[in-house]
């Protein structure tokens, strides 16, 4: 693809969805859908269930902002995390404000808690109070939130990881970053090694660093046996430790999906009287500053989370100030921090 290309927004070859095309999908008159929409207690189930099917099937989105005021630029960009409890997106979302500041513009914040559903009607939304721009974290959206991003006109940043693109693009390679930390387990003679992660339906980062590890492992002519928590935190990463000494009793190193299960692990093997690495070794990915400060340090992968940030918004203002953004995608690459954990 040319540079401009890539530098060109894709647009849809029509306009917007509109109330009549719903209408008209759904069989009902455009006062009947702007009912169902607005009013769904004035018409009957069935009808409101047509509508909803069509709204969803076109991508429509109603414009929540009246009068003169649906017509004027707005200064404020979406953007969309999946959880507020994990400090990752919380740098994230600093580099993403800071940098939209400081060019006047405010961040409408929206948390998701890894439900792609929630992801749909949280974007429906924000698109119908006309945002300037959006920023999702990830590239994985349901199929009406797919066909919702496909028709919107405004400038689309997805970051956290790389892939295939609707607009901008700003993050890692999750997969090669378990690649890398599984070389360095293999290359310190752990060839019993357990990958442990949380969720990893929600979390499929984390499992396509998974598959990362295992690949590694697998050329190696070893397993790659995956234990899966229910929650993530310090307290699981200690009950990880837990389960992973009983499960599989041989195991000599763990790869934890993220630093806070490592270091909960780290800190419950020291209670336990276990010697870390001698007896089990533990990794984990992010690099943590809490990771960074306990004995003995933590093996991690760090990921430039703020710089992300920063990346993502200048890029996005750059669309929105009409410039050249410098590429659709930017790879911020990740650091392997060695520590004595492992």
């Amino acid at each position: 693809m040319s540079n401009d290309a890539h530098n060109s927004r894709r647009r849809r070859s029509t306009e917007q969805p509109t109330l009549k095309e719903v209408a008209d999908a759904a069989g009902v008159s455009a006062i009947t859908a702007s009912r169902a929409l607005n009013r769904p207690d004035q018409v009957n189930e069935l009808t409101r269930a047509r509508v909803l099917e069509a709204v969803e099937r076109l991508g429509y989105v109603p414009n929540l902002v009246a009068g003169s005021l649906a017509s004027a630029r707005s200064r404020f960009i979406a953007v969309i995390v999946p959880s507020l409890a994990n400090s990752v997106f919380i740098e994230v979302i600093q580099g993403l404000q800071e940098t939209f500041e400081a060019q006047g513009y405010q961040i409408l914040l929206g948390n998701t808690e890894y439900d792609l559903e929630r992801e749909y009607q949280l974007i429906r939304t924000f698109l119908g109070w006309s945002c300037s721009a959006l920023v999702t974290a990830g590239l994985r959206h349901n199929e009406a939130c797919r066909t919702l991003l496909a028709n919107c006109d405004k400038p689309i940043m997805e970051v956290m990881e790389l892939g295939e693109a609707r607009d901008l693009n700003v993050g890692l390679d999750h997969t090669e970053a378990g690649r890398c930390m599984a070389r360095h387990l293999l290359e310190r003679g752990h060839r019993q090694t357990l990958f442990i992660g949380a969720r990893l339906a929600g979390d499929y980062r984390a499992g396509m660093r998974y598959e990362g590890h295992r690949e590694i492992f697998e050329q190696a002519g070893l397993t790659a046996p995956l234990l899966e928590l229910e929650r993530g935190g310090l307290d699981a990463g200690a009950a990880g430790l837990e389960r992973a000494l009983a499960e599989h009793p041989d195991i000599g190193a763990i790869h934890f999906a993220n630093d806070d299960l490592a270091t909960g692990a780290l800190l419950h093997a020291q209670r336990l009287g276990l010697a870390v690495p001698q007896r089990i070794a533990i990794a984990g990915f992010n690099g943590l500053p809490i990771g960074q400060h306990v004995t003995p340090r933590l093996t991690t992968i760090r990921s430039p989370r703020h710089a992300m940030g920063e990346l993502a918004a200048t890029e996005v203002i750059r669309r929105l100030e009409g410039q050249r953004v410098l590429r659709r995608q930017h790879d911020v690459g990740f650091e392997l921090l060695v520590g004595e954990s492992t």
